[in-house]
């Protein structure tokens, strides 16, 4: 005679929330990094332009808005689409990919752009992978 044990584990569910903070933290964490590591991370955007510092209040606001920007956007695809999750997930990629315009055609030194750069990308990775699992397909 079997028996079947069924194990209690507790589950949290992934929230829209969780995508927004992980994917701010994951940009604090490079910035800690390249600043820990003597990286000056300031950038220009053009000769005669202003140097501007990028500071942790910088990273955060910027991640901020561009998660919660897309979480919205996949708010609002979900009221008016049953493919959110795939028109917004290629709309996702595409964004993360422009955003690296920015980073790639500032003036700055070449550990910057990488790490803006890693900035970038990590925001997106974050916020494309949790945010999926919010979304039936």
């Amino acid at each position: 005679m079997s028996e079947n044990t069924l194990r209690a584990t507790r589950i949290f569910p992934v929230t829209p929330v969780a995508a927004v903070v992980g994917a701010t933290a994951a940009a604090i964490a490079i910035w800690a990094v390249a600043t820990t590591a003597g990286a000056e991370l300031t950038v220009s955007f053009g000769p005669g332009q202003p140097i501007q510092k990028i500071t942790i209040v910088n990273v955060v606001i910027a991640a901020l808005v561009g998660s919660l920007a897309g979480w919205g956007f996949l708010i609002l695809l979900r009221a008016f689409t049953a493919k959110a999750r795939a028109i917004w997930t290629v709309t996702a990629i595409v964004a993360a990919l422009l955003s690296l315009a920015g980073p790639l055609s500032a003036i700055a030194s070449a550990g910057t752009k990488a790490s803006l750069v890693a900035m970038h990308l990590a925001v997106a990775t974050v916020l494309i992978v949790v945010l999926r699992r919010t979304t039936p397909t």
